[in-house]
């Protein structure tokens, strides 16, 4: 999904939204370019998704960085994940460590280690851009989204048919009793409507109940598995570790 208004002018550094960044990777800015291309103003389930079947080793360290920056986003900015997208993503060149190969004659060549480091700033989407997302996923099937849909039109369906049928009832029974017994206040009658109501206000209550556990379900499925891929994510690189170390 594309957003049509991103600024793309001004500075990546004061660009609004949530970073995250990973320093020193060993391989070349142009690699890692090319893989943040495809997922440069996409929402982060299908950036991820575009990350997960790319067959570039970039895409693995990139789907890491992903996972961290919508992490940070959850925690530190209180944003919900499936509202976000990539906003920004760069790669800049980093140091580049100087190894030397032996060739004939006593000559060497110089072998050039190149490293780099990724960004990626992920953003709340725009208001039209989110109901058109959400709109988009309920109508898809097999998603979560579409599944509780299905059951709450189903439940008011089945709340529409039973008042129906239970009104129909009534005004049936009422007719038949004013033809054979008269007014009802003549006869002594006993007003059996408001045990009625109850019994369907309580069927109703019960049925909210369900679906407020199931979607309660559906959360706490959605918060297990943003903890299990939280889990996947690599730290950022230490100081022991940098390039400077390895050249000492």
């Amino acid at each position: 999904m594309a957003v049509a208004d991103i600024p793309t002018t001004g500075k990546t550094n004061e660009r609004p939204g949530t970073r995250a960044v990973v320093r020193h990777v060993r391989m070349s800015a142009t690699k890692a370019r090319v893989v943040l291309d495809l997922i440069r103003n996409k929402d982060v389930q299908t950036a991820d998704e575009i990350l997960k079947f790319s067959e570039r080793d970039a895409a693995i360290v990139i789907r890491k960085l992903l996972h961290s920056a919508v992490a940070n986003a959850e925690h530190n900015d209180e944003q919900i994940a499936d509202d976000l997208y990539v906003s920004a993503c760069f790669a800049d060149e980093g140091k580049t460590l100087r190894r030397f190969r032996p060739r004939a004659r006593g000559r060497a060549t110089r072998i050039r280690k190149r490293t780099c480091h990724i960004t990626i700033i992920v953003s709340r989407l725009p208001e039209q851009e989110l109901a058109r997302k959400r709109a988009k996923d309920a109508q898809r099937p097999g998603s979560r989204a579409a599944r509780v849909a299905g059951q709450q039109l189903e439940q008011q369906g089945r709340r529409r048919r039973r008042r129906n049928r239970n009104a129909a009832a009534e005004q049936e029974h009422d007719h038949d009793h004013e033809h054979e017994e008269g007014p009802a206040e003549e006869v002594g009658a006993v007003d059996t409507t408001e045990p009625v109501l109850e019994a369907m206000e309580a069927e109703d209550a019960a049925i909210d109940a369900a679906a407020e556990q199931e979607q309660a379900e559906v959360a706490q499925d959605e918060v297990a598995q943003d903890e299990a891929a939280q889990e996947e994510i690599a730290p950022e690189a230490t100081d022991d570790e940098s390039p400077e170390g390895e050249e000492n």
